[in-house]
């Protein structure tokens, strides 16, 4: 077993060394951590890039919330989600009063089936909202066509991307785009989330649920400075199971917090919305900043794994090209979770979270969710069979030669 420098993906997947001191120095700037100039800097940014106007909340989630608000939806109106997604999507689409439709997936894309789209539309359908699944574009020319057709809100998740100038080409048709900055996404600042509205009917409305934000307690912001400090000193150690020790009693302290409360595993979403806290825009615009960078890696290692599986003939969603960013390289085995466990034994940790679900993580309520097992077979099916390949600045070639390795001597 090699105990150092483990292969993950959620051990902190942006904090290098610069991220690490990026936010050691901003924890002893505390005058700075709810309100600064990187705000409008980082909202000027997207501004220019997506061509929208931006509004900023403190998390993805209370973002895609205070559009749903926006949108005045109404008890019995609809938005259509994809199965293979994440618990906070329908908890928001509740909270705002309105109701999840699923529709399964495209194995290729592991995004929205066009065909089944326009058949779950109705006249209560007030939004479509695509996902741009691990960074690998969803049908976005034909979604707008078809939220043209119906007059409806087509909403692209761009969580998992952030194109560059070298593409893909999207988040550029959508009415409104949403963007996370959390732990694990595109970029991070660990915490903070954004919409870019195209219509001017709902910026006023975003505008003032923006307003109306309330501070984020200062204890959350500390615990989420602890979050890039403490897994930087940890992951070194998560071979010999101390780092997983010492994690555990910085939770139980109270002194991190979840990704996902029990509250919101169980569908349950709090209808406060949040500012961004300065000081996670400031983070997030260092890593946007630097998007070139992070993407340009991404594609090497998305290259990488291509022509390994190639040879390899292992199966992958095949919309997958070797010029995508992606934020992790999904690939089809039958022994998933076996597999995952004997790679864990080897430092290698390739639990996501979006394993062996259809609205994910896995300990998520779906009944609560309002997602009835066996309506999204292609998504039921594939989620018991995605291994996801890490793709984040972490993993060097050599590591991602070295997985791609154990993953052909496990499979043969």
């Amino acid at each position: 077993m090699s105990f150092f420098s483990p292969i993950h993906h959620s051990f902190a997947p942006h904090v290098d060394a610069g991220f690490f001191w990026r936010t050691l120095t901003w924890s002893l700037m505390r005058w700075r951590w709810r309100r600064g100039p990187e705000t409008e800097k980082l909202r000027e940014n997207l501004n220019e890039r997506f061509h929208g106007s931006s509004f900023l909340f403190s998390s993805g989630r209370e973002a895609l919330l205070a559009l749903f608000r926006s949108m005045n939806l109404k008890p019995g109106e609809e938005v259509i989600v994809q199965g293979y997604t994440c618990m906070v999507i329908p908890n928001a689409i509740h909270s705002a009063g309105g109701t999840p439709v699923y529709v399964d997936i495209d194995r290729d894309t592991l995004n929205l089936d066009c065909d089944e789209v326009e058949q779950r539309i109705t006249s209560r359908t007030r939004a479509i909202m695509c996902q741009h699944t691990f960074g690998i574009p969803a049908n976005i020319t034909r979604l707008r066509s078809i939220c043209d057709a119906h007059h409806i809100l087509l909403i692209e998740d761009c969580a998992h991307i952030i194109p560059d100038a070298k593409g893909p080409i999207i988040g550029n048709l959508g009415d409104a785009v949403l963007l996370s900055f959390g732990r694990d996404k595109a970029i991070s600042g660990i915490s903070g989330g954004a919409i870019i509205m195209r219509q001017d009917e709902l910026t006023a409305k975003l505008r003032a649920e923006e307003q109306n934000a309330a501070p984020v307690p200062i204890i959350k912001i500390v615990q989420w400075l602890n979050y890039p400090q403490a897994y930087f000193l940890a992951r070194p150690f998560m071979g010999m199971k101390l780092g997983f020790v010492f994690l555990k009693l910085l939770r139980i302290l109270h002194l991190l917090s979840p990704v996902l409360t029990d509250e919101e595993k169980e569908g349950t979403m709090s209808p406060v919305l949040h500012a961004m806290p300065n000081v996670c825009a400031a983070l997030a615009l260092a890593e946007l900043n630097e998007l070139q960078t992070i993407n340009d890696h991404r594609r090497k290692l998305t290259m990488l794994y291509f022509e390994a599986i190639k040879q390899a003939h292992i199966d992958y969603p095949t919309a997958i090209t070797t010029d995508l960013p992606l934020q992790k390289f999904p690939i089809f085995v039958k022994s998933a979770e076996s597999l995952r466990s004997h790679l864990k034994k080897k430092n290698i940790h390739l639990d996501d979270g979006w394993t062996g679900c259809v609205v994910c993580p896995s300990s998520s309520n779906i009944e609560s969710a309002g997602y009835v097992p066996g309506s999204d077979p292609d998504a039921e099916n594939a989620s018991t069979m995605i291994l996801s390949l890490p793709t984040h600045a972490l993993t060097s070639e050599s590591d991602a030669k070295r997985l791609i390795r154990e993953v052909i001597r496990h499979k043969m």
